[in-house]
């Protein structure tokens, strides 16, 4: 497994982080679950990342049993926080100082751990002053319940803001957690040159496009059955976008240039976003533990500018660049 650091930062994370996002507590069975985080323990893995909203707290406390008989040191644990959780009352989401300080506390008590590697907001929070969640989050280092600090899926005005808060504080933002694949490259404009700026590293999310460039859906025919496009609990309404004809048509064109290089298309896809130098993981997540296995060998690949070429080739006119699609919801948005 290849080892980068996170941003400017010193700490060392795998590069593929495993994360639980709609797998553990709600997509498949706790067995399953818990045979996947160990394969990614068998694969090199040590970085996992989860959230207090992902299956509304479950995930955590699921991995929080899968990780339990590690060693600790030797694990890097991130969890966020910002989504409603529990009975989603009128504190119970944002970034406001409560919300953060009550979320650590729960955060750490389902996943077993006296402190998290990376502790992120999950979203930007506009109804609350940034100088709050940012003294926040330094307040939640300095009591050593978090070692750094992250944002997720924050615009780059918005993180060059939050840089400029935590040098005062002299805390340690150090990641973004965006989406990013192939077909979606909303942070290649601003977001990535803001965060090279700053030292701050890329944690990327779905680099699949959830399942998408697997390859496995095909135009004119409808998704398999027990597939993530057939799941309303596992993302069926996030992967909608990607099933449309002219973009899986380009995906099966990618297959020639796949196999060229001695990879699968997810492997492809996977190694495709660990191309990027401000990438320092990529999030992947599975059902079954034969897809770790495949994932993984993503990791350490080069692929040369020739084939990065007869991608973007491919892929022209179905690929999404616009960074004002890198949005955080309002309150009222939030609460429905």
């Amino acid at each position: 497994m290849e080892m980068r650091n996170l941003g400017a930062s010193g700490l060392r994370i795998s590069a593929l982080a495993y994360g639980n996002w709609i797998t553990h507590g709600s997509q498949v069975e706790e067995d399953a679950a818990l045979a996947c985080v160990r394969q990614a323990l068998d694969e090199g893995i040590t970085t996992f990342d989860t959230a207090d909203v992902y299956a509304n707290t479950a995930a955590e406390t699921v991995l929080g049993k899968a990780l339990a008989s590690e060693r600790r040191a030797g694990l890097e644990i991130f969890t966020k926080v910002f989504w409603p959780t529990g009975p989603g009352k009128h504190n119970d989401h944002g970034l406001s100082r409560k919300h953060i300080m009550e979320s650590i506390d729960g955060s750490l008590r389902r996943l077993g751990t006296d402190y998290v590697d990376l502790y992120q907001a999950h979203r930007y929070d506009h109804e609350t002053p940034l100088e709050e969640t940012m003294v926040a989050f330094a307040d939640v280092v300095r009591a050593g319940k978090a070692l750094y600090i992250g944002v997720s899926e924050w615009r780059a005005e918005e993180i060059r803001a939050a840089a400029e808060l935590a040098r005062e504080l002299r805390v340690p933002l150090v990641s973004n957690q965006p989406q990013y694949s192939m077909l979606w490259r909303v942070i290649e404009a601003e977001v990535v040159p803001t965060s090279r700026e700053l030292g701050i590293g890329q944690i990327v999310w779905s680099p699949i496009a959830q399942g998408v460039l697997t390859g496995k859906y095909l135009p004119g025919q409808p998704p398999p059955a027990g597939s993530r496009a057939t799941d309303e609990k596992g993302g069926a309404n996030d992967i909608s976008r990607w099933l449309r004809d002219d973009v899986l048509e380009r995906v099966q064109q990618l297959r020639p240039i796949a196999e060229e290089a001695g990879l699968t298309l997810a492997q492809l896809a996977v190694a495709w976003v660990l191309q990027n130098d401000n990438v320092s993981a990529a999030i992947i997540g599975a059902s079954r533990p034969e897809q770790v296995t495949e994932n993984v060998k993503a990791a350490g690949v080069r692929l040369d500018a020739e084939t990065l070429a007869a991608i973007d080739k491919v892929l022209d006119g179905v690929v999404t660049t616009d960074p004002a699609l890198t949005k955080s919801p309002r309150r009222s948005e939030v609460l429905g």
